[in-house]
């Protein structure tokens, strides 16, 4: 089996099978390096089968910082992923780093498979989101079981936004808790990146369900970033 680009350069978040996904950020420095990292991995994968060990998808996201590129990768469980590592990985890695040296690996999460997603309309299935905004939150590990109930927090806030403060351009929204208990990420697509930047600028206060979720007594730190959507690959005939 080869290695297929998908046109939308996106991964099916409501694929079955899913038993793991990892998370992982580069930093490469500028555009030009964004864009040259996202063709090396392109060329690099093409060239190779597909390693038939559980990966379902493996998807790249530019931040647009111009600096950080995201890695969004399905597998079929943990063990998947630990046996492409002994396997394949550090040769692709070497290609990708000859075409664009000095490439900084920061950071690698493990989650389960999405833990709570939003309802997905007719009509959110048809839209194409030009933007990927990652909203990563923080907790004590000790406390691992308060990250769901901060999830439920969220959608709570959600669902009063629909009458009080929509969010047209939102499609989609998936949240994903850490196997260390220690962090929830929401992988939330947006129409793009002014209309995720005008939904939260709004005079008023904060409304009461969102206070409970920015105020929650586990939440220990957070942020948000924002990516475009540049490749995503699954196997091919």
């Amino acid at each position: 089996m080869n290695a297929v680009a998908h046109p939308d350069a996106r991964p099916d978040l409501h694929r079955p099978g899913v038993g793991a996904v990892l998370v992982s950020t580069w930093r490469v420095g500028t555009p030009e390096r964004q864009r040259a990292a996202v063709e090396a991995i392109r060329k690099a994968w093409e060239s190779r089968a597909w390693p038939d060990l559980g990966l379902l998808s493996y998807s790249v996201l530019a931040g647009t910082d111009g600096d950080t590129l995201l890695h969004y990768s399905q597998w079929t469980g943990q063990e998947a992923y630990e046996d492409f590592v002994r396997t394949y990985r550090d040769d692709r890695n070497a290609e990708i780093d000859a075409a664009v040296p000095g490439i900084e690996r920061v950071e690698l999460r493990r989650y389960g498979p999405i833990h709570r997603s939003t309802p997905q309309s007719a009509l959110d299935a048809e839209r194409r989101p030009g933007v990927v905004v990652i909203v990563e939150a923080d907790f004590d590990p000790s406390d691992a079981g308060r990250r769901e109930e901060w999830v439920d927090r969220v959608f709570d806030a959600l669902d009063e936004d629909v009458v009080t403060r929509p969010a047209p351009g939102g499609v989609s929204g998936h949240f994903h808790l850490s196997t260390d208990g220690g962090r929830v990420l929401d992988y939330a697509e947006w129409e793009s990146a002014r209309a995720h930047e005008e939904w939260p600028a709004d005079d008023a206060p904060l409304s009461g369900a969102w206070t409970r979720v920015h105020h929650h007594p586990a939440l220990a730190g957070g942020r948000v970033r924002r990516y475009a959507p540049a490749l995503s690959l699954s196997a091919g005939a």
